[in-house]
């Protein structure tokens, strides 16, 4: 079969309308805009109400992706979901499907925490480059606001909910120039969303768990450290595969989790700080949605530019990290 290569040739986000700032979310928990801003950047989020789901914003970035891309939702061969809350544990993108009319499209969900929007990105390339699809939607969408102690200021003033999409076309020219990807299970404790059962007793000689999720836990330091060390690390090894320098890159497009770590990974790399976009003030951490948001804004107010150079690195629970660079549209 013959190989192929992919181009990304549109974007959309979705985010719901309810936003709570610093200071209203001071009303929850023992905080402050100050506190809050000064260590993390993060000003306000997006929070779901209890009926807004997660296909519902799914659905309305990937439309607007599909619209910027020219493609009809029947021409739609593969929908990616990449989300850590899913609003049923059996998959939510085949309801996104339907809610889009992608009848020809298969979906599914993929699940890599905050890296989850760069590992959905490699494996719809992999279907692409192979020739077995032409027409991807690849969405990162979360409603961490769910799965959050409101009572933990340590975690809970982090987390906002969002979608972001793009659509990725075969393409006689390979625009993902290149990529790495990580994981590493040893220091999965680090951050996690973890189930907790119960024993039942079923009969004398079986007893199975039955439970739910609790909320998230985080050790804020060590992702820190983390984050710092293996982001440039693996940014430098996709460069080196797209056989770039980091002054070719136009813009970098990062997880949005802490303006701290945005900071620290530019200059450990010597790019410039305002070529790394950056919204967390606005939607906190999106977990999977925060790249696509970030990037979707980015292409609609002008600042990326058809042929513009891409970097995008994720990294998150699991523990997982990873990085790839793509030159932007046609």
């Amino acid at each position: 079969m013959e190989r192929v290569g992919l181009a990304i040739i549109g974007c959309g986000s979705a985010s719901p309308a309810v936003s709570l700032d610093n200071d209203g979310l001071s009303q929850v928990v023992e905080t402050s805009d100050e506190w809050i801003a000064t260590r993390t950047g993060i000003r306000r989020r997006c929070l779901a109400d209890p009926g807004y789901s997660l296909a519902q914003l799914g659905a309305a970035a990937a439309a607007k992706a599909l619209e910027m891309a020219g493609v009809a939702p029947e021409e739609v061969d593969l929908i990616l979901l990449a989300t850590s809350t899913p609003d049923d544990l059996f998959g939510t993108a085949s309801v996104i499907q339907a809610r889009l009319g992608a009848t020809r499209a298969v979906s599914f969900d993929l699940t890599a925490a905050c890296s989850g929007f760069v590992f959905g990105l490699v494996t719809a390339a992999q279907f692409i480059r192979t020739g077995v699809y032409r027409n991807v939607v690849l969405i990162g969408g979360d409603i961490l606001s769910r799965w959050v102690d409101w009572s933990d200021r340590r975690t809970c003033v982090l987390f906002g909910d969002g979608a972001g999409a793009v659509v990725i076309q075969a393409d006689p020219i390979d625009r993902l120039l290149g990529f790495e990807l990580h994981s590493d299970g040893s220091q999965n404790a680090c951050l996690n969303l973890a189930y907790q059962g119960e024993s039942k007793v079923l009969t004398p000689d079986v007893t199975i768990a039955q439970g739910g999720y609790r909320p998230i836990t985080m050790n804020g330091q060590e992702v820190y450290k983390f984050a710092v060390r293996k982001v440039p690390e693996v940014m430098e090894k996709t460069f080196f595969h797209a056989g770039l320098d980091a002054a070719e890159i136009d813009w970098v497009v990062m997880h949005q989790a802490n303006q701290r770590i945005l900071d620290a990974v530019a200059d450990r790399l010597s790019i410039p700080r305002e070529k790394v976009i950056s919204n967390l003030a606005k939607y906190g951490n999106t977990s999977a949605a925060s790249i696509p948001l970030a990037l979707d804004e980015a292409v609609r107010d002008g600042r990326i530019q058809p042929g513009n150079k891409i970097a995008m690195s994720g990294f998150g629970a699991g523990l997982t990290w990873g990085a790839a660079v793509v030159q932007w549209g046609k």
